[in-house]
């Protein structure tokens, strides 16, 4: 499940982007209210909604907006009805992606995914033609310049991480879902600073890519995430950590 450090980077920097601009609000608020209507709303019993509020969190959002989306998805204030629905297909040169959306309408979601799958000579495929290929897990990022390899392997493996690798300039800790949180403070109480805490879908293996089919993907997926009722994407493409990203 290694290699993800180059496409978690990308998509810090273009949350950033999205951050100033306010585009991210809505979607955070989505995936808020769905976690609180899933899982109650109680974050310290809720690794998901946690998951959301820290991510509303280092995107600035105001306190009120958390808890109003909370409130709503616990049915204490009304709003809009989210549903979840995944869509898995195929990027060029074949490689597997999954996309989650939250949206109010699945006519027009699933539209929009198909025609962005169809823009970037992509397939939208059948569900389950690729979630066989991934694992729900955590993944903790940390930079190696914060810490020592010893120091982090021994602290991992005795808070019950899964697994751990070094990918480029982090140290990549998986963990399983209900796990995260709690591996997250204990790291957190020994000082170690993390680069980023997150749920997600991993695959087993990656596929390793020419240059120019990196860059048809990299369009691709960030093609997706750019629509408003994309939540997540998720693929096996092998970014190595010395690709040059070209805007």
């Amino acid at each position: 499940m290694s290699g993800h450090s180059k496409w978690s980077t990308i998509k810090r920097k273009k949350a950033k982007e999205d951050a100033k601009r306010g585009k991210i609000f809505t979607k955070i608020i989505k995936e808020i209210t769905v976690a609180a209507k899933e899982g109650g709303g109680d974050s310290d019993s809720n690794p998901r909604l946690r998951s959301a509020i820290d991510l509303a969190k280092s995107a600035n959002m105001p306190k009120d907006n958390i808890e109003k989306a909370i409130k709503k998805g616990t049915g204490e204030l009304p709003g809009v009805v989210y549903e979840e629905f995944s869509y898995e297909g195929y990027g060029p040169a074949g490689i597997a992606i999954i996309v989650d959306t939250l949206s109010d309408n699945k006519n027009r979601t699933t539209a929009e995914v198909r025609h962005m799958f169809s823009k970037y000579n992509g397939n939208l495929g059948e569900k389950g033609c690729v979630s066989w290929m991934f694992e729900s897990k955590g993944l903790i990022m940390i930079s190696k310049e914060r810490v020592v390899e010893d120091v982090i392997f021994e602290i991992a493996i005795d808070s019950g991480a899964e697994d751990i690798k070094t990918e480029g300039e982090y140290y990549e800790i998986f963990t399983q879902v209900s796990d995260l949180y709690s591996i997250k403070e204990i790291l957190e109480e020994k000082g170690i600073p993390l680069e980023s805490v997150e749920l997600g879908k991993f695959p087993t293996t990656l596929i390793d890519l020419e240059k120019r089919d990196i860059e048809r993907n990299i369009k691709l997926l960030t093609g997706l995430e750019d629509l408003d009722d994309v939540n997540s994407v998720f693929s096996n493409m092998n970014i190595p950590d010395d690709f040059d990203i070209t805007e």
